[in-house]
């Protein structure tokens, strides 16, 4: 790419990474302000009859990292932040659950799509596994578990890049190092960082772990496996 081109296209990277700096400061924002607003309209919300009717939300799940065949019956998308201690939990407990009970087993295909909100290292891990991801598929998920195997404080800032660089040498994670890191300094797929944000925005999501069964939120309660395992047995039963 010529210098003048090469240079555009990093100032236009650099200029959507602010922009989504903005988006996550105003998110925040919102969150710690609205408690009282959200108390009251539950209280609408539950007054109201008929209920609503949920309708699925649409996914573009080729152009997502997939855990399993992507033609499984029932299709699962995390939203996550690898600074969320929630998420790690759910890393740690659910996923292991569903890979033994579903997804080896071909009837679940797992996807991810990133909402960090938590810090600006939130943004900086979300380019790396996209980094990885664009590098080698196979090696996606690997990192992805060693990011929340290895997780810092919520308050510190420790997903820097020479921390998820390391990281990747430590593991011995096949992919072109010096790449990964080019692609976090140059904010390489802060694009589609970006998107995966927006369409948290446009679904309304307001913490993470959020999963979508066949397009559906779950509301649940995810500390109850069973009560997962129940909606993904739902979802499959009604295809």
């Amino acid at each position: 790419m010529p210098p003048k081109k090469q240079g555009n296209a990093l100032a236009q990277r650099k200029s959507n990474a602010e922009k989504l700096l903005q988006q996550q400061r105003k998110r925040r924002l919102i969150w710690f302000s609205t408690v009282g607003v959200l108390l009251i309209l539950i209280v609408v919300v539950l007054s109201l009859d008929p209920k609503p009717v949920v309708k699925a939300a649409s996914f573009d799940y080729d152009n997502l990292p997939v855990l399993g065949q992507s033609d499984a019956p029932v299709k699962i998308v995390e939203f996550g932040d690898f600074k969320c201690p929630a998420c790690k939990i759910a890393n740690d407990t659910i996923k292991p659950q569903l890979v033994n009970d579903y997804i080896e087993q071909g009837k679940v295909a797992f996807y991810f799509m990133n909402l960090p909100f938590i810090g600006p290292d939130s943004t900086t891990a979300a380019l790396a596994v996209q980094s990885v991801y664009h590098q080698n598929k196979d090696a996606f998920w690997t990192y992805f578990d060693a990011i929340y195997g290895n997780q810092g404080e919520e308050k510190v800032q420790w997903a820097t890049a020479e921390y998820l660089v390391g990281l990747a040498k430590e593991i011995n994670l096949p992919v072109d190092y010096d790449l990964l890191q080019k692609d976090i300094e140059d904010k390489t797929y802060i694009n589609e960082v970006t998107e995966h944000y927006n369409k948290a925005d446009k679904l309304k999501i307001d913490s993470t772990p959020t999963f979508f069964i066949n397009g559906v939120e779950f509301t649940g309660n995810l500390g109850n496996y069973d009560e997962f395992k129940q909606a993904i047995d739902n979802a499959s039963n009604n295809k």
